[in-house]
């Protein structure tokens, strides 16, 4: 407390009277609390003020005349921020006032995407100036506008997989368009067929009969060489075997030409799925094609004892992944998984031969911030490694846990952050389970034991 001196006019002595300091704010609790911030012209242009502005999610109100906006040249500042004349300060208010609250909130949403996207690490600074460059080189192969200014952002939309935004997963609501009514069902084999009553068989003859399914494709991983198609069952649709040159985990999301739907139904061999349960879940993803939409979820948590993020398998009403045994995603994430991915993390998944289903729900959550779907099934998820002759499960080795658990560090270590995200929602045919006849139910055989 500070103190002033005072003389009283009565008497020749005199008193100190306390007097309050003067109120301190913090900048950054005020930004955050305001619409707009002002970034006049100052030492270094401003820079500092304008990212402290887009970091709070403050609409900036740029008095510089002549400053030309950091990456202007893909990113459009008129969504983002208010640019001002500085020779008319005074109209500055009125301005503000004039602007109604729904701008107000994409403006504000804007300054977030752009803060998150571009300009909150120095990574990403540079990332975005080499992207930038790389466009400028390969102008026949650069992002447009649209890739760059919404999300998921031009640091996620590699321009190599294509250039139009009818090809991405992220566009379909800006384009209008809904997802072609057809998927490829992807199975990873690794055990030898020496039965027709396997369940990679009966797998196979299930998923052949749903009406969107156009074509099969087998990705053979196991050592021995693949049987010949008389081996396999007949179905109606186009069925392929592909062998990799390297048998690995990372190759079951490699972006094999063959497959041309943007559904793919990713499967294990030892999947156990009917037709309406697949026909459900395609219908779920085309809603939803952005996200990762299947059957057996898994979730994760922060263990304060240990310091570390945990994988857990209990069954409970939450959950943060859906693994890519029994899912449908769009084929562009093979693309991503394959090309954005640093070579580390494919290394680690294939010497563990763990990990790549843990690994594409953080790349799926990481791009669109959101969390995958599960839908119902009418059998619980068999989590069962095919191993011949044996009928122990690798989802019951401890090693096997131990792996999922450093994988889940480490790949937030890469990310930078935990990008899973939490959901509760589970989505279930109309008329499931309710107390109505089975004719009125479109997937009834979901519903049966």
């Amino acid at each position: 407390m500070t103190f002033t001196g005072m003389v009283e006019e009565s008497c020749s002595s005199w008193r100190l009277t306390p007097v309050s300091p003067p109120r301190r704010y913090d900048s950054q609790e005020l930004m955050q609390n305001s619409s707009f911030c002002l970034v006049p012209w100052g030492r270094r242009l401003g820079f500092f003020r304008f990212l402290e502005a887009l970091q709070a999610a403050c609409i900036p109100v740029l008095l510089s005349n002549g400053w030309e906006l950091p990456f202007s040249e893909v990113i459009d500042w008129n969504k983002a921020a208010i640019i001002g004349d500085e020779r008319l300060l005074l109209q500055i208010p009125s301005i503000t006032r004039s602007i109604d609250h729904d701008r107000v909130l994409a403006l504000r949403q804007q300054t977030q995407f752009l803060w998150e996207t571009y300009f909150s690490s120095v990574e990403k600074i540079v990332l975005t100036t080499l992207e930038i460059i790389q466009d400028r080189i390969q102008a026949h192969i650069s992002r447009n506008h649209v890739m760059w200014n919404a999300q998921p952002g031009g640091l996620y939309v590699l321009p190599q997989f294509s250039t139009s935004l009818a090809d991405f997963p992220f566009y379909y609501c800006a384009l209008g368009r809904s997802p072609a009514k057809e998927f490829t069902a992807v199975i990873q084999a690794a055990s030898p067929l020496l039965s027709q009553s396997q369940p990679i068989v009966r797998l196979i003859l299930a998923v052949a009969k749903s009406k969107y399914c156009t074509q099969i494709v087998v990705l053979w991983s196991c050592e021995k060489p693949p049987p010949p198609r008389s081996w396999w069952p007949s179905v109606p649709v186009p069925f392929s075997v592909v062998e990799g040159e390297h048998k690995t985990m990372s190759s079951r999301f490699f972006p094999y030409d063959l497959i041309r739907t943007d559904a793919v139904l990713s499967l294990d061999e030892d999947t156990v799925l009917s037709t309406n349960e697949v026909d459900f879940a395609f219908t779920v993803w085309c809603s939803f094609p952005e996200r990762i939409v299947g059957y057996p979820a898994r979730s994760h948590y922060w263990d304060s004892s240990k310091g570390w993020w945990a994988y857990t398998s209990k069954w409970t009403n939450e959950y943060s992944m859906v693994l890519t045994g029994a899912a449908f995603y769009h084929r562009y994430y093979h693309y991503l998984y394959t090309f954005y991915l640093p070579g580390s993390l494919h290394s680690m998944v294939d010497q563990m031969a763990n990990c790549e289903d843990i690994l594409m729900n953080f790349l799926v959550s990481a791009v669109t911030k959101l969390p995958p779907i599960k839908v119902t099934q009418k059998k619980q998820y068999k989590e069962t490694m095919m191993q011949q002759g044996s009928k122990t499960s690798r989802w019951a080795d401890p090693e096997h846990f131990a792996q999922r658990q450093a994988c889940m560090n480490s790949f937030a270590s890469w990310f930078g952050f935990m990008p899973l995200v939490h959901s509760q929602m589970r989505l279930d045919p109309v008329l499931f389970k309710d107390q109505v006849s089975i004719l009125r139910k479109k997937y009834r055989d979901i519903e049966r034991l």
